[in-house]
């Protein structure tokens, strides 16, 4: 008998050390990263990853940006749908994080002109260093890299594509502006403009162009497509920023003006929705503009949803950008503006005045912008803007820019947008019982987003900001939220994941403990113990 039991401990303790043995340790998660070679960019940037369990070979990368007063935590709980695409295609996010002096979630730099600046030192510099780092940590595709962002996430994705065309190969952005919208009346630090914001900020396509051509002269090679979302009922980041966009990209990418085509009665989120594509010569979309009908700040409803990762070819796990398999890498550097004044072959192209600057105005009155800061002093602007200094001399005017003076200092009026149209901040919900499992709440529209909806363990990220938000309670989830950088959190967060073999190690253990404990009992009981 005593020989039977110990058979049949033996068997038990072998099948509970099998379980242990084959259940994964923990699952992948979103991780800090200490040391990714940051060098003359910003200290306030900092770096999280999520490498998921199982890899692709060579995997492609996919920044994902935080929207104003936002945390990566947060972002990547909105960011739920492609977490878990990246688990079934095996490519890599980096999830870079700003905050400013107080430690706090900031808006992005996308004003300053050392972050329009291909490797000039600011916020876009740190991110093509994360980058880097990504590439050589866990030999990831260099050829297949990719950003997508919500509010200022959005505007920092538009300027990645325009700052580092020779790193990203695509974007999608949600709410976002053009490259070097933000310029215009931009802060100090380049993280807010009211005249952008509210829609003011207007230039030609060439004019476009040339913004973003000047954010890494003499680069003519390929440019990443781009990808939009806006609310034409956005009240933060004007609609009309799109429309500025479209403009922009078609320049930029060598397009029509006029959409190959127009699709309407589409449905985004809980929204009826419009969308416009341009292909390229070869027949591939490059440009995707999406509109939603009565959408907006995000739109909240619709944020990274599930149009992104085929359009980035992120459900692709070939070595080439699915676009560059198609069309091959020779790209257009962008179509030359149209502004030159002088024909093909000509002396250059006249310098211009520059424009009128504005006369300044007193600054505006900027109250609160989408992250309900009080800026009493308004916008910088006023100052004319940029004087268009003339077109390349000799080559008929390839720049686009000579005698389009009177483009330059179009935005001097002295910032007279009322900043962010929700300053005053919504009903800003108590984000409901913090506790294990708890849940943030979402904050007010135009509120700061206190800690960009910090994930608790198990719970769901915050994250929205406007609207009125559940209260949550003990383990309850936030409500939808809405507005600057929001976007809807309903559907909970995925960043906090629980252990895959949880259950299984528990009963696991539990066999062991058994079978370990009738092994003692039994030699205790023999005489010659």
């Amino acid at each position: 008998m005593n020989d039977r039991l110990t058979v049949a401990a033996r068997v038990l303790l072998g099948a509970a050390l099998g379980l242990l043995l084959a259940s994964p340790a923990r699952a992948a998660s979103l991780q800090p990263v200490s040391n990714w070679g940051a060098s003359g960019v910003p200290s306030t940037v900092s770096m999280y990853i999520y490498v998921p369990d199982k890899l692709a070979t060579n995997p492609p990368i996919l920044v994902l940006a935080h929207y104003c007063g936002g945390t990566a935590s947060a972002v990547f709980g909105q960011a739920s749908g492609i977490a878990k695409a990246a688990d079934q295609y095996g490519f890599i996010m980096i999830v870079p994080q700003a905050v400013d002096s107080a430690g706090k979630g900031r808006c992005w730099d996308v004003g300053t002109t050392k972050s329009l600046t291909h490797d000039g030192g600011g916020d876009t510099h740190a991110i093509a260093q994360m980058v880097t780092y990504t590439i050589g940590k866990y030999q990831a595709n260099k050829d297949r890299v990719y950003a997508t962002g919500d509010s200022s996430g959005g505007m920092m994705t538009e300027a990645l594509l325009a700052v580092y065309p020779d790193i990203f190969k695509g974007g999608s952005a949600f709410a976002g502006v053009p490259a070097g919208c933000w310029a215009v009346g931009a802060s100090a630090d380049g993280t807010w403009s009211s005249q952008c914001a509210g829609g003011s900020v207007s230039f030609t396509a060439a004019q476009w162009g040339d913004k973003v051509r000047a954010m890494y002269p003499g680069y003519s090679g390929h440019r990443g497509r781009v990808q939009l979302f806006h609310g034409d009922a956005d009240g933060t980041i004007s609609f009309k920023n799109q429309t500025e966009a479209i403009k922009e990209w078609t320049n930029v990418l060598g397009l029509d003006t006029n959409p190959t085509s127009t699709d309407t009665g589409l449905t985004l989120g809980s929204h009826q929705a419009t969308r416009q594509r341009w292909k390229n010569a070869c027949g591939y979309v490059v440009l995707e503009a999406w509109t939603s009908l009565s959408g907006d700040h995000g739109p909240s409803d619709c944020l990274f949803n599930s149009n992104v990762v085929p359009f980035l070819g992120l459900d692709k796990t070939g070595a080439l950008d699915p676009e560059i398999e198609q069309c091959g890498s020779t790209g257009t550097g962008g179509s030359p503006g149209t502004g030159g004044s002088t024909g093909a072959g000509g002396t250059g192209g006249g310098s211009g005045s520059g424009g009128s600057s504005g006369s300044g105005g007193s600054g505006g009155n900027r109250d609160g912008g989408p992250d309900g800061r009080d800026a009493s002093n308004g916008g910088t602007g006023g100052n004319g803007g940029t004087v268009v200094t003339g077109g390349t001399s000799g080559k008929g005017g390839t720049s686009g820019s000579g005698g389009n003076g009177s483009g330059g200092g179009a935005q001097g009026s002295g910032g007279s947008v009322n900043g962010g149209s929700s300053g005053t901040g919504g009903t800003s919900a108590t984000g409901g019982s913090q506790g294990t499992g708890g849940s943030s709440g979402a904050p007010g529209s135009g509120g700061i987003v206190s800690s960009g909806g910090s994930v608790a363990t198990g719970g769901n990220a915050g994250g929205g900001s406007g609207g009125t938000s559940s209260t949550g309670g003990a383990g309850g989830t936030s409500g939808s939220a809405s507005g600057p950088g929001g976007g809807s959190e309903a559907s909970g967060c995925a960043c906090a994941l629980a252990a895959k073999g949880g259950n299984t190690h528990a009963y696991a253990s539990a066999v062991v403990s058994l079978v370990l404990l009738a092994l003692v009992r039994r030699r205790r009981r023999r005489p010659d113990a």
